[in-house]
């Protein structure tokens, strides 16, 4: 789990770290000595565990140190589909995203959430 840390620029229990979309994205998996992190639907996670698939060059890299909300939700793999906006997806793409949600809750801690 994300320990609070100065070298990260945050300072916060676990959990209740507020983000803007500016320091999430140095959380992008090009920094070896910091977490990997993404977010969905507002709520930050720590993929780390999983840097492999989430880091530079790799198949999930796209969602990196962004909330990834609307491509997941639409299944797209494209850079302008990670948004946190997801108002535009249908009935559908909702359900898609909900489940993911419901994945990254099971497989990943919550270190925080995104705010403006």
């Amino acid at each position: 789990m994300f320990a609070a840390n100065a070298d990260y620029g945050v300072r916060s229990a676990p959990g209740t770290t507020k983000f803007t979309p500016q320091q999430l994205a140095e959380f992008n998996g090009t920094d070896d000595s910091k977490p990997v992190y993404l977010a969905l639907k507002g709520v930050v996670y720590n993929v780390s565990s999983a840097r492999k698939m989430y880091g530079p060059g790799s198949g999930y890299a796209v969602f990196a140190g962004k909330d990834a909300s609307r491509a997941l939700g639409m299944s797209s793999m494209k850079p302008d589909d990670c948004v946190a906006d997801y108002s535009t997806l249908n009935a559908e793409q909702m359900e898609t995203l909900d489940k993911w949600v419901l994945f990254y809750q099971k497989k990943y801690d919550i270190v925080g959430v995104v705010s403006n």
